[in-house]
């Protein structure tokens, strides 16, 4: 369920996936200035290092009478690379942080340091070409939140899409330096025994058709990007469990009992049969990283729940892997970002809630309501448009 690191050439990718061609109407920490942004400027992070660019972050609300309100993150790219385009990420789930995942283990600014206190700078992170916006979406994941409980066990692909849909139409009156700059969605998700998502292609579509009829659109969308993405049941299922045989780590009988009992089935609300297999390969496949077969995983002593144990939380650390893969992060971000100076610094919690922040939600996780088998057919029509569109592994 949660989010994977994403291959390190991947920022090159995303070079061609932008074209570096936007058109930028004004200077963006002026414009940003000007708009009454401040209260909103991240000036410094906790263990921060020095840098060359500046960070937003807060609260939208999209659903003033439920109380919904989605929390942002923006890190802009550098003075020497504007123009820039903007990049919304988001983190799949359902129910993982793009705050946890996109914007500390895979292509933010920074990574939390083992001490889970202090940063530092990550070599391949995105803004160096790119504003990123990453999202913490739907309400109740990471930072952003919901007054009204019944939101937590009633969310789904559809309203996903609508929330994330209003945030942007605000965000943009929030930064209007941003309005007609190119912009593009991205964000990742991948195999494994809940997984998810269609956030992106289905905000896409959302965003070409409100696009529709309109001369010059204030959101100049221009196309998406999707790592791992999980876009068909069905062959989504097939290649998950051939991955899983050839590698391995489930038996012949189980991957036998999977094709039988699965891949007609749907991958967010499996029959009993299907689960039951599901559950069998879990058994097999024992103490792994699923995405990082042959590394080591980090002990789990600090948690016993069953849902972290799916997600392969990962805690430790292998100094002989620094600069490579270190399956060890999450602990990392759950203990920086539970930090009050880094709430406070972020302008995140600003309810106080008391309350433990996490890297996923179980409750929406379990509790994930509607979800199409395919989102092949939104592709079609994206393709046909002529946006730009990369996948990627």
């Amino acid at each position: 369920m949660a989010s994977r690191r994403l291959p390190l050439p991947l920022v090159a990718q995303l070079v061609v996936l932008l074209g570096l061609a936007c058109g930028l109407r004004s200077s963006s920490a002026a414009a940003a200035a000007a708009s009454g942004l401040a209260g909103e400027r991240v000036t410094y992070l906790p263990g921060q290092p020095p840098v060359d660019f500046d960070m937003y972050s807060g609260y939208v609300t999209v659903d003033k009478r439920a109380g919904r309100s989605l929390f942002y993150w923006l890190q802009e790219a550098p003075a020497a690379a504007q123009p820039a385009p903007l990049v919304l990420w988001l983190n799949g789930g359902p129910g993982c942080s793009s705050v946890a995942y996109g914007a500390s283990e895979e292509l933010g600014a920074f990574r939390i340091r083992p001490d889970g206190a202090t940063l530092f700078l990550n070599d391949y992170r995105w803004n160096k070409v790119a504003n990123i916006l990453f999202l913490d979406s739907p309400a109740g994941v990471g930072f952003s939140y919901t007054n009204t409980t019944s939101d937590l066990y009633d969310s789904g692909d559809k309203r996903t899409a609508h929330d994330s849909y209003k945030f942007l139409v605000k965000w943009f009156e929030k930064f209007p330096q941003y309005k007609y700059r190119d912009f593009y969605i991205a964000g990742e998700s991948y195999a494994g025994i809940s997984l998810l998502w269609h956030y992106v292609p289905q905000l896409s579509q959302l965003v070409y058709r409100n696009n529709k009829g309109v001369k010059e659109p204030l959101i100049n969308f221009k196309g998406f990007m999707v790592g791992n993405a999980v876009t068909d049941d069905y062959h989504d299922y097939i290649g998950t469990f051939e991955y899983w045989w050839n590698h391995g780590i489930i038996s012949d009988g189980t991957y036998r009992l999977l094709n039988a009992s699965c891949v007609h089935d749907s991958g967010e609300h499996p029959a009993p049969a299907c689960l039951a297999a599901l559950n069998a390969s879990t058994v097999e496949q024992g103490d792994i990283d699923m995405y990082s077969l042959y590394t080591p995983t980090c002990n789990e002593t600090s948690t016993s729940s069953a849902a972290a144990r799916q997600r392969r939380l990962k805690q430790g650390h292998y100094p002989w892997m620094t600069g490579s893969y270190d399956p060890c992060t999450e602990r990392y971000s759950t203990e920086y970002y539970n930090r009050p100076e880094v709430q406070r610094a972020l302008h995140a919690n600003v309810t106080g809630i008391n309350y433990t922040w996490a890297t996923c939600s179980d409750i929406l996780n379990d509790n994930w309501r509607d979800s199409p088998r395919s989102v092949l057919p939104i592709y079609h029509e994206l393709i046909a448009a002529g946006l730009r569109i990369w996948v990627f592994r």
